[in-house]
């Protein structure tokens, strides 16, 4: 499992909120990974990494690291907009990146991720179908669509994932931070749809501040910034019966370390981020030994 260890720049504050907070510089982002031994990243958000996709593969290589895949916000549950034009330029990035895995999300279709439409069955009707038809074209392209349920979009918590599992036939992202956040049970989550994960994001979770988060007490940003996400093994998420159960079920996938963060100034060289990414990494090799 630790051979299929990645990274995120969400990790080091890096998201494509506008106003998230301070972003770090791409080198430095990419250099401290390396150092950490990690091999392999997601993307980011667009202006991260250069547009082009075999850029974005040299920037990648430059630091010893090779693509995974990237996360991309889409609304599916609008019956007046063509999804499959708003992925394809992405696709062609990941072909050319030699990265392997689409992250979607269920845009709201508003900014960030504190208020969300009410759908009716409709919508929901376009959204799930929707999920097949970009799940089918992205095969053709070669690289792996996922649905990622998270916080503040369309697909968060346990009954609408439900309705996803059982509407569509795309695979999940299974984000163990997002699924907690959302009301659900990771682990449950990991037991009973084990055959339809085929991407993972780890995150711990401080389980007070979701709760304010579920009730409105609190917007998704600022309870990141307070400390929402915990490093692995120092929260409520059991992430290693999720990992335990994965990998008896089969699962061959990436593991990526996504740890939300907002930063509020640049930390200094060697500290910050990439010191609660070192102690997730040791909790996750010490799973392994």
């Amino acid at each position: 499992m630790t051979r299929r260890l990645a990274g995120a720049p969400i990790s080091w504050g890096v998201c494509e909120v506008p106003g998230w907070g301070y972003q770090l510089d791409v080198d430095r982002v990419l250099a401290e990974m390396a150092a950490l031994g990690l091999t392999a990243s997601e993307f980011g958000p667009d202006g991260f990494l250069p547009a082009d996709g075999a850029a974005r593969q040299e920037t990648l290589r430059r630091h010893g690291l090779r693509a995974v895949g990237g996360f991309l916000p889409v609304v599916l549950h609008g019956s007046t907009r063509d999804p499959v034009s708003e992925i394809a330029a992405a696709l062609r990035q990941f072909r050319a990146a030699e990265a392997g895995v689409l992250v979607l999300a269920a845009a709201t279709g508003l900014n960030g991720y504190d208020s969300r439409p009410e759908l009716d069955a409709d919508d929901w009707r376009t959204l799930l179908s929707n999920l097949d038809l970009l799940d089918r074209v992205a095969a053709d392209a070669g690289v792996t669509a996922t649905l990622h349920p998270h916080v503040g979009t369309m697909i968060e918590g346990p009954e609408e994932i439900d309705r996803l599992l059982d509407g569509s036939s795309i695979g999940i992202c299974l984000d163990t931070g997002h699924v907690l956040a959302g009301g659900g049970d990771p682990v449950r989550l990991a037991g009973q749809a084990a055959a339809r994960v085929r991407h993972v994001h780890l995150k711990d979770v401080d389980a007070g501040q979701a709760q304010r988060v579920r009730a409105g007490a609190v917007s998704y940003r600022d309870a990141v910034a307070q400390g929402l996400y915990r490093p692995l093994g120092q929260g409520a998420v059991d992430i290693a019966a999720i990992v335990a159960s994965l990998e008896e079920a089969g699962y061959a996938g990436w593991y990526v370390l996504e740890q939300d963060l907002v930063l509020d100034r640049e930390p200094p060289a060697g500290a910050g981020p990439v010191t609660e990414v070192a102690a997730c990494l040791t909790y996750l090799r010490g799973l392994s030994s």
